[in-house]
């Protein structure tokens, strides 16, 4: 009975292709539901987005207590009611040092607002504490990193589409990029709705999730290669499940692992991590749904070239030496 993954079944005949109208219902619904929730209002910088300050704009401010550990739970408590937007303040280096990062109030001076900012913090953490020259992102500068952003990801699944189409063919590169479509709007959607700080941790967290998803795609796409050659007399939709199903447990096997390390850091990375943990949880497991139900389907959809030709006869092996039998 131990290790206890000898539990799991070694073979599964799971029939995913039956289930796969009703997905596409329920993957259409949340998809609309998340690019309209991430798109409205209509309000530049980030519309639906809780933008951070890297793409509203806003102060950045290091500090420093030596030789006293900054006490990171008072600064944030003092700068919660000043108006600052989404205050972050960090473990920066040593242990004496720390980053602060808010927002200016529409229509404060930066020079006043940060000052206030100092004399907030002097008083709550006490002296001596030492202020390195603070930083402040215009919304402009802001703008740009956003369309960058924006602009990184496209890049990224369109690689991802050239890739695939290189590797298998053209229906399987669009079926990837369907599903990677679905897992970054679903995510989208998931920041939106739950109110968290779109920033360019966000950004790196999404860019995790396709380069995830697209790898376990790759795994399932790598088994129904060979399956179509193996069986090519099989109906497109058994052989679809019997891909996945050969794939399912090493599939399983890796997203609980990395759900788990996840978790941990959830737990116990702070709270600058937590909200990064969170979307890459929801990442994986969405990934994990898009590789079954999203990317595989549209192959059933677009169909398989050459599955219907004769196979290839070889001309017989010569003996060697030129000798005739």
């Amino acid at each position: 009975m131990w290790p206890l993954i000898k539990l799991l079944p070694i073979t599964t005949n799971f029939r995913f292709v039956a289930f796969a109208r009703y997905a596409a219902v329920i993957s259409t619904v949340l998809v609309i539901a998340s690019l309209g929730r991430a798109i409205f209002p209509l309000e530049p910088p980030c519309g639906g987005l809780a933008c951070g300050i890297d793409f509203k704009g806003g102060a950045m401010l290091e500090i420093s207590t030596a030789p006293r550990a900054v006490d990171l739970a008072s600064a944030r408590a003092a700068l919660s009611d000043k108006g600052l937007g989404e205050v972050q303040v960090q473990a920066f280096g040593a242990p004496s040092s720390a980053m602060v990062r808010f927002q200016i109030p529409k229509g404060a001076s930066a020079d006043a607002t940060v000052a206030d900012v100092q004399n907030t913090l002097t008083q709550a953490l006490g002296q001596p504490v030492a202020f390195r020259p603070s930083a402040v992102v215009g919304p402009k500068v802001s703008g740009e990193l956003f369309t960058s952003g924006i602009m990184g990801l496209g890049l990224a699944i369109l690689l991802m589409l050239i890739y695939i189409w290189f590797r298998f063919e053209l229906q399987f590169g669009v079926g990837a990029v369907v599903g990677l479509f679905h897992d970054v709007i679903l995510t989208f959607g998931l920041i939106a709705w739950t109110r968290m700080e779109f920033s360019l941790t966000t950004i790196a967290a999404i860019l995790t999730i396709i380069g995830y998803s697209m790898n376990d795609t790759v795994v399932v796409f790598d088994r129904l290669r060979e399956n179509l050659r193996k069986y090519k007399r099989m109906p497109l939709g058994e052989v679809i499940d019997l891909s996945v199903n050969e794939t399912l447990s090493r599939t399983v096997i890796t997203g609980l692992t990395a759900v788990l390390a996840l978790s941990g850091l959830a737990v116990f990375g702070g709270e600058a991590l937590y909200e990064f943990s969170l979307i890459m949880i929801f990442g994986i497991v969405i990934g994990t749904y898009s590789s079954i139900y999203v990317a595989a389907p549209v192959i059933l959809l677009w169909g398989v070239r050459n599955r219907d030709e004769e196979p290839e006869v070889l001309p017989p092996m010569q003996p060697r030496g030129g000798l005739q039998p």
